[in-house]
């Protein structure tokens, strides 16, 4: 009946609408599918080119020059400045104080007078003992007149041989008063003395602890005033047992191993002096032993109870190859340095023939880039050295280098074996942190093709004990 076959055609003409979408919906996943993929490819092409451009691209460094040097060979300590002689000053006799004759923090000599103490007393118990001996003196004289007087009658049978006994030994008392007498005298003399407190050495006095008027005495605990002798002054140390063999070693012959003083930081040196000797025993609870140096201290630039960071100087080692430690490396391998081969420049490109990224044209007033000056490139090789010592921020080498050779000391991370480098001149003359570093190459006088490149203070000092051992990275530093 044509009423039912009407259904059936809707139907059919349906699933074939559906069938035309959904092939239209993969069609359209798998070209999205393609695109991306295809996009992918270029963007990693275009990311290899980058990377390879960026690997070609020569690396800013700073060097600096291989040196064949003497390199003083020390131990480090902590010390502490001590006073070389200390004496407290106190009365040995009791009394007011009537003169201070001294300032306190002045440098005084041995001898000086510094305190007066009132010697009245001390003089009127001279003369007495004087005045004694005087009188005792006159005593003795008689008694001698007697007792040979007496001697005369019992010779001419007189007197009895008892009398004349009798007064010879009156005669001896007196005498030995007169020497008691003596003894008298000198003991007032030496307590007089001791109203005058002379400095016993020469250095300086310290605050004061009494004042014009005060009553001393002999049996107080208290000290007048305090004088420390600082020149020379000491600097008291110490060592582990195990370097002691090496200390005695220097010792050997009378020699005097010379001691430096350096400041809290480390970094600049006070004074110079010797040692003078080793502790006879080694503290058991630490396993160190005490050493003391001597340093005349001129300029007074150590004073009592300062921090000091002191070098033993065990032996100056002579015509040793040197590198700073910032500039050796660690791999699987071991230890290596990159080295700047200045003797095969690397050609480089004419600035002129490189496009600005996107085709962008260069800046109004900015002069053509063929005209640009270039600072010249250089390759860098990883080579393998051994090392002798470590030295403070030194690095003696057994073998590996030469002097006068260039190593890379900073930018070493983004460099490997053949990179290409644009090295900067490391500056040597100890002010590293105030000057920059110069192009390899550059005129000294000024008139240099290439234009002085800046570089951060930090990157050309290199402060001691800072060697960084690096290990290889995926960023294409690797090792020999």
């Amino acid at each position: 009946m044509p009423g039912k076959d009407r259904p059936e055609h809707k139907t059919g003409g349906g699933g074939w609408i559906r069938i035309v979408v959904v092939s239209l919906v993969i069609l359209g996943a798998i070209a999205f599918v393609v695109w991306r993929i295809r996009n992918n490819k270029t963007a990693e092409a275009q990311q290899a080119a980058k990377s390879a451009a960026q690997a070609d691209r020569p690396v800013p460094v700073t060097i600096d020059t291989v040196g064949l040097r003497s390199i003083p060979i020390y131990l480090t300590a902590l010390g502490t400045v001590t006073a070389y002689n200390t004496v407290t000053l106190k009365s040995r006799v009791d009394g007011q104080i009537t003169g201070i004759h001294f300032v306190e923090g002045q440098q005084v000599k041995q001898g000086q007078l510094l305190i007066q103490i009132d010697p009245a007393p001390y003089q009127a118990a001279l003369a007495q003992a004087q005045g004694n001996l005087s009188r005792d003196q006159a005593n003795a004289a008689l008694a001698r007149s007697q007792a040979n007087r007496y001697t005369a009658l019992y010779n001419a049978g007189v007197v009895s041989r008892e009398s004349e006994q009798t007064q010879q030994s009156t005669a001896g008392q007196s005498i030995g008063t007169i020497e008691g007498d003596q003894a008298a005298i000198q003991a007032a003399k030496v307590n007089l003395s001791y109203t005058r407190i002379t400095a016993p050495i020469s250095g300086i006095v310290g605050l004061r602890q009494v004042d014009l008027g005060n009553m001393v005495s002999a049996s107080s605990s208290t000290g007048l005033l305090v004088i420390t002798q600082v020149q020379p002054i000491s600097v008291i140390f110490t060592v582990p047992e195990d370097q002691l063999p090496e200390v005695f070693d220097g010792m050997k012959g009378g020699h005097r191993l010379l001691v430096e003083a350096w400041d809290r930081s480390n970094t600049e040196k006070i004074a110079t002096g010797t040692l003078l000797t080793v502790d006879n025993q080694i503290d058991t609870t630490t396993g160190t032993a005490k050493l003391k140096a001597v340093f005349p201290n001129n300029d007074g630039a150590l004073f009592p109870n300062q921090f000091v960071n002191t070098r033993l100087i065990l032996e100056t080692r002579n015509n040793a190859v040197v590198i700073p430690a910032a500039a050796l490396q660690t791999g699987t391998t071991g230890t290596f340095v990159y080295v700047v081969d200045t003797q095969h420049p690397v050609q480089q490109k004419p600035a002129g023939t490189a496009a600005t990224p996107g085709n962008q044209a260069p800046a109004a007033g900015d002069p053509p880039a063929a005209q640009r000056p270039q600072q010249q490139a250089y390759p860098v090789q990883a080579r393998p050295v051994k090392v002798d010592l470590t030295q403070g921020s030194q690095i003696i080498l057994e073998s590996g280098l030469r002097p006068g050779e260039s190593v890379v000391i900073d930018g070493q991370e983004k460099l490997r074996d053949g990179s290409k480098v644009l090295p900067h001149q490391n500056d040597t003359t100890g002010a590293r942190s105030k000057s920059s570093a110069k192009p390899l190459g550059s005129n000294p006088n000024g008139s240099s093709k290439t234009p002085p490149q800046k570089t951060k203070p930090n990157g050309a000092a290199q402060l001691p004990n800072s060697t960084l051992k690096k290990q290889p990275t995926g960023n294409g530093a690797t090792q020999p």
